[in-house]
């Protein structure tokens, strides 16, 4: 018997229909494309919401709000497979994440203020660090660069929060007081709308402003980030 005739005689896998799609429903199929992404919560109608922190251009996000999203986040880029490190005056409020986070494994590490060594980034090990130094943050010894993203904590505005405002590609913003909404809406180019709900966001609630893009997103814990983070809070 010839190998044609052997191979013409092989198991068939099972025949289906073709799958079909109404015209009116294509509006509802999608995919997620891009890069692995982290879900930093849900919009206003429920849908997740992801940030891509592993990227081949440099990412700098600045997020001016409260400790709490910023482990969250922290703890989520690190589920995602990247290895993150604190850059931090305050180690012992990050202590209990990073010995949670990957069971054993480092790959949350505490740094002091200027102390982050070279990550050795790579599309295979991806780093993302966090900043958080206080009301001014000097300029970090490292930066973004491909497949590191480097993400800011500021509580609340301060003397270098413009500059900072201007050179992130993302920007978060939480609960801040009246005069700081009217500054940070000057800055972002937010609407008067946007400025007004500023002051007064739930514990949790963050508007994200990418150029023009906008998108109010609620942080909501899993049962093991509470466990380990507690509830949403916007003062530490």
């Amino acid at each position: 018997m010839s190998a044609a005739v052997k191979i013409a005689r092989g198991l068939r896998g099972p025949r289906h229909a073709g799958h079909t799609l109404a015209v009116d429903d294509l509006g509802a199929l999608s995919l997620p494309v891009g890069d692995d992404g982290v879900v930093i919560g849900d919009d206003a109608e429920g849908r997740p919401q992801l940030v891509g922190f592993h990227r081949s251009s440099p990412y700098d996000i600045l997020l001016i709000g409260g400790l709490w999203t910023a482990q969250v986040l922290a703890l989520r880029a690190a589920g995602t497979g990247a290895r993150v490190a604190v850059e931090t005056g305050r180690a012992q409020a990050w202590t209990l994440l990073a010995q949670a986070a990957g069971a054993g494994l480092e790959c949350v590490t505490l740094h002091d203020v200027g102390r982050v060594p070279p990550m050795g980034a790579t599309v295979g090990s991806p780093v993302v660090v966090v900043r958080d130094c206080g009301m001014r943050p000097p300029r970090g010894r490292v930066v973004s660069s491909p497949w590191q993203s480097v993400m800011t904590l500021l509580p609340y505005l301060s003397p270098v929060a413009p500059r900072l405002m201007r050179d992130a590609t993302l920007v978060g913003v939480q609960r801040i007081s009246p005069q700081e909404a009217e500054q940070t809406g000057r800055i972002l180019g937010l609407s008067r709308t946007e400025i007004e709900a500023l002051p007064t966001l739930a514990d949790g609630v963050t508007l994200w402003v990418a150029g023009r893009e906008r998108h109010w997103v609620m942080t909501s814990p899993t049962d093991a980030e509470t466990g380990l983070l507690g509830v949403a809070r916007r003062m530490d």
